[in-house]
């Protein structure tokens, strides 16, 4: 796939219509987590360093289609200002005209797109305006690139387009990943529930040559080879899709990694009572909640080997001392791997990033991915309307 980005676009004297992901959490009007608004400074910067006017676009919340005082954009201008270094202008209700009167170097943030109704709804009419708002399309937003809407899709086909610096660092960390990785590749899927990663487990198993599942998803699977799972989250219903992901695994040569042994407890809270058992071995009365040591071992082993890796979700409930603990030294390990420069390692999507904040592992890792449903999609083989709508032709 091809995209064009910024250095492919004449942005002097331009007005860039950028869509920005700055859906950040907020608490009495602060800003609590600036690492979106963060993670668009370069794009923003490297606009006006070409002699362009970024034009920002973007969601905040679910509100509906119709105006909620409290979702704003309005709100967000001083964390903007001083994440960008100069004044953003906020525009509520936004004209050719009015847009086009301002300094040439102006950063621009117009209210919430989803306060119409036809932001969602892609409507035309609305993609339409849009582009006459501006010169160029700017996409920055990967988060928000599996919806058509009118501000991710249907703009990007009437206008010049790009792909913003994080997008374009987002789109070329998953394509050396999946698309045209370093082999053997490794993926890492953990989460509590098999049922919301069907389709993902289904495409890796055809891409990578290890698949670690961890978590409560490990548990279906063990059930489902008849093996003792106890009081443990599981989902038994899926046992014949569970055998039916083995075998399409081993058909196409693909290693599956369930945990070699276990830690389970009776109660699911921190600092509960806890025992390491064989994974045939966990008791009536007993949970898992954790892989065990023989299990992180295995997985480090496969790590060493590894030359690209792809993680998503944890390997126990690692909200809870002391069942983070597989999660955190598998991470620290390919951490370590990733900065000796042996591992090309990208994470994303739900708990992942917490998980490996958690485990201090994250900033070792040659990517982490903010978005979730994106980054999930992507990972499933989805096209992203957002990301079609940039190739270059």
């Amino acid at each position: 796939m091809a995209w064009k980005t910024l250095d492919d676009m004449d942005l002097n004297g331009k007005r860039v219509l950028t869509r920005v992901d700055i859906n950040v959490p907020m608490e009495d009007g602060k800003v609590t987590d600036a690492t979106r608004i963060e993670r668009i400074v370069p794009t923003i910067k490297d606009i006006l360093a070409k002699g362009g006017s970024p034009i920002l676009l973007a969601h905040f919340g679910r509100p509906k289609g119709k105006p909620v005082p409290e979702m704003s954009l309005g709100q967000l201008v001083p964390a903007l200002s001083e994440a960008f270094g100069t004044e953003v202008t906020f525009i509520e209700r936004p004209s050719h005209d009015e847009i086009f009167a301002l300094p040439s170097d102006a950063v621009v943030l117009i209210e919430n797109t989803r306060f119409s109704p036809m932001e969602e709804a892609n409507d035309p009419q609305m993609a339409g305006f849009l582009s006459t708002l501006g010169d160029i399309y700017c996409n920055d937003a990967f988060s928000a690139a599996h919806r058509a809407h009118a501000s991710t899709e249907g703009v990007a086909r009437l206008m010049p387009a790009c792909a913003g610096r994080l997008m374009q660092a987002e789109l070329s960390a998953l394509e050396s990943a999946l698309s045209k990785p370093e082999r053997p590749v490794v993926a890492v899927v953990g989460g509590a529930k098999v049922s919301t990663k069907l389709e993902l487990l289904g495409n890796l198993v055809e891409k990578v040559d290890h698949l670690v599942i961890g978590g409560g998803m490990a548990n279906t699977f063990l059930a489902a080879q008849g093996l003792p799972v106890g009081k443990s989250l599981c989902e038994h219903d899926l046992a014949d899709t569970a055998r039916e992901i083995m075998a399409k695994a081993e058909s196409a040569g693909c290693d599956i990694v369930l945990p070699a042994d276990l830690v389970v407890a009776r109660e699911f809270k921190a600092g509960a009572e806890n025992e390491t058992v064989a994974t045939n071995a966990c008791p009536d009365d007993a949970m898992i909640l954790d892989a065990g040591p023989v299990a992180v071992e295995r997985i480090s082993a496969i790590l060493d080997q590894a030359k690209t890796l792809i993680w998503n979700g944890p390997l126990g409930a690692f909200e809870i001392e002391p069942f983070n603990a597989a999660t955190n030294a598998a991470a620290a390990k390919a951490a370590e791997l990733s900065k000796a420069g042996q591992l090309i390692s990208v994470a994303g999507g739900g708990d992942t990033v917490a998980a490996l904040n958690g485990a201090n592992a994250a900033d070792d890792f040659t990517y982490i991915s903010t978005a979730g449903g994106a980054f999930l999609e992507w990972m499933e083989g989805k096209t992203l309307p957002g990301v079609a709508a940039l190739e270059a032709d």
